[in-house]
């Protein structure tokens, strides 16, 4: 697919102006204002479905009455400007309604993964003061498990189900149906997202109601098509899906908001990620757009290497993010699906500011892409200073976009930490902890987290294109590199290896994995050592654990040295 001709992005960069009003509320834009347009009123928000088969849709004109039904209901509770709602739930349409709620009261919400244990839920739970929270069947026993332990905690709402103290449903069936104005200050905050950093306890990044704004360039750009950038209002004939937990900022700010921010159709899943179930969920709802981990791309061109032989899909876009896709799993989504994968970057403090828009300017394989339109991004070193091309150093953005308007995107700051928030920052910039380098073009190439480089003997590996290379060779399913100390060369490239079906661990495997990677990129970066496993340690955005991988690997070292002491 050439894309060669085509590069509008200085076009599209300059006249990106930011319009932020003083008022701002996302419940508004994301259900009210389609409700009130003929044209979207009627228009499926949300098409939602289980792995048990329980179905269920709501239009435009139904997601904004029952916003209007579930905050009543919240008021009635006490929640109020301010007031902290813990949201402990998969993708389910509670989980939309609660946060549109929450966002049209003033209220913050503070969206919980069901994954987390009694131990996660407990510290995110007191530390930001939460004084209801919903559950459901899978979040419900470790909740109650530590409710005696959050003083501020006093109620606890159960769905689809599950036993608490009030029912979801039975509390919108009482509320009035009076509506009420969703009115806010663009900087009041809206979300607090919990950020497990690389060191300490997880911080509490506090997120305005703005960043809903923030956000918008990098969604309708990465899904761009020929036709310009995603549709909005009544021009909207998308319909999106992600596997991304809507509990992260990948779930949220990439797919569940922006898209009822364009007034298009979400589709939601609450189930267990796999390939297959994927390629058909999205051929059975006329998925166009979706946003896929590296991993779950990894995953399913292994499962289904030809996809459109079995499935009538009717995707024109792909975004992916969390970790670098890769050039084997970027070919084989030009190949396979006709798609040319817009990779993206951001964090949950500044999300969604770099990335491509592959139908308006050429997308490099292996790139996070380019800053989009009304952000301001460099390479800095340790001083704050920005480098020069080809140098790696800290991807920072600008408080302040090109034309010098302030960018929306920003988060307010860490909840009780202003040491950590001005510890983000140098200057004006803010720095992401991510390396990476900035070629001629302006395109970035990620090095890896600032702790997840590998410096041995004097040399500087990114991870990330270790891996990718070994996912080139047919054996390898999964693929996770980190230094191993090492007296001499300061640290050695390990490999933790899934292997592909049909394969064994050898030591001639082993070889040729090695040979593989030495004879594609430098000398210095193949794997001096192995393990082959059964599954790696990941988030649960998908992204690959590698600090937990360097924690076992000091701990079994630490456990060899105490053996032969004694």
């Amino acid at each position: 697919m050439d894309h060669a001709s085509t590069d509008a992005y200085e076009a599209h960069h300059a006249a990106w102006r930011w319009q932020v009003p003083d008022r701002f509320n996302i419940a508004h834009v994301c259900a009210h204002r389609w409700a009130a347009d003929p044209a979207v009123a009627a228009r499926v928000a949300i098409r939602w479905e289980d792995e048990g088969g329980l179905t269920r849709a709501l239009t435009y004109a139904e997601l904004s009455a029952l916003t209007h039904r579930a905050a009543q209901a919240l008021a009635g509770l006490g929640i109020g400007r301010g007031s902290r709602v813990a949201i402990c739930l998969p993708q389910r349409i509670e989980t939309a309604l609660a946060h549109l709620a929450c966002y049209q009261l003033g209220a913050v919400a503070v969206p919980l993964t069901v994954l987390f244990g009694p131990d996660a839920l407990e510290y995110r739970l007191q530390h930001a003061a939460c004084e209801i929270v919903l559950v459901d069947p899978a979040s419900r026993d470790n909740l109650l498990s530590v409710r005696a332990r959050c003083p501020r905690l006093h109620t606890v709402i159960g769905c689809a189900g599950a036993a608490a103290d009030l029912d979801w449903d039975r509390l919108l069936e009482r509320a009035a149906e009076t509506t009420s104005a969703a009115d806010t200050r663009a900087d009041d905050p809206a979300l607090v997202i919990y950020t497990s950093g690389t060191t300490g306890p997880p911080k509490g990044a506090l997120i305005a109601q703005r960043a809903m704004l923030g956000n918008l360039p990098g969604f309708i750009y990465s899904h761009a098509t020929a036709a310009g950038p995603f549709r909005q209002g009544a021009e909207a004939d998308g319909v999106f899906w992600s596997p991304a937990d809507w509990a992260w900022t990948g779930g949220l700010w990439d797919a569940l908001l922006p898209t009822l921010y364009c007034g298009a159709t979400l589709v939601g899943y609450r189930g267990r990620f796999d390939p297959e179930r994927a390629f058909d969920l999205m051929a059975r709802h006329g998925v166009t757009a979706s946003f896929l981990f590296p991993t779950a791309l990894k995953q399913m061109m292994k499962a289904v290497p030809r996809p459109r032989e079995r499935f009538a899909l009717r995707l024109r876009t792909i975004m992916s993010a969390g970790e670098a896709v890769g050039e084997a799993v970027f070919r084989w989504c030009e190949e396979a699906l006709g798609i040319t994968v817009n990779e993206m970057f951001g964090q949950t403090e500044i999300n969604y500011v770099v990335g491509n828009a592959s139908a308006l300017w050429p997308a490099k394989p292996g790139s996070m892409g380019r800053a989009y339109p009304g952000h301001r991004v460099a390479i800095i070193d340790e001083r704050g200073q920005p480098l020069a091309a080809g140098e790696v150093g800290d991807v920072a953005v600008h408080r302040l976009d090109r034309h010098g308007d302030p960018d929306p995107v920003f988060f307010l700051g860490y909840l009780d930490s202003d040491a950590a928030t001005q510890a983000k920052f140098a200057g004006d910039w803010c720095r992401t902890g991510d390396m990476a380098r900035l070629d001629e073009d302006g395109y970035l190439w990620y090095e890896g987290r600032t702790d997840d480089v590998i410096k041995s003997a004097g040399y500087r590996i990114g991870p990330a294109e270790v891996e990718n290379c070994l996912l080139e060779h047919p054996a390898v399913a999964l693929a996770a590199v980190i230094g191993k100390p090492h007296p001499d060369r300061g640290a050695i490239v390990k490999a933790f290896i899934v292997l592909a079906p049909g394969f064994a661990a050898s030591a001639e495997l082993e070889a040729e994995l090695a040979a593989h990677v030495r004879g594609k990129l430098a000398p210095y970066e193949y794997p001096k050592e192995f393990a082959f496993v059964d599954s790696l340690p990941m988030t649960t955005t998908g992204k690959i654990q590698r600090k937990v991988l360097r924690e076992q690997e000091r701990e079994r070292l630490a456990s060899a040295g105490q053996s032969e002491a004694t």
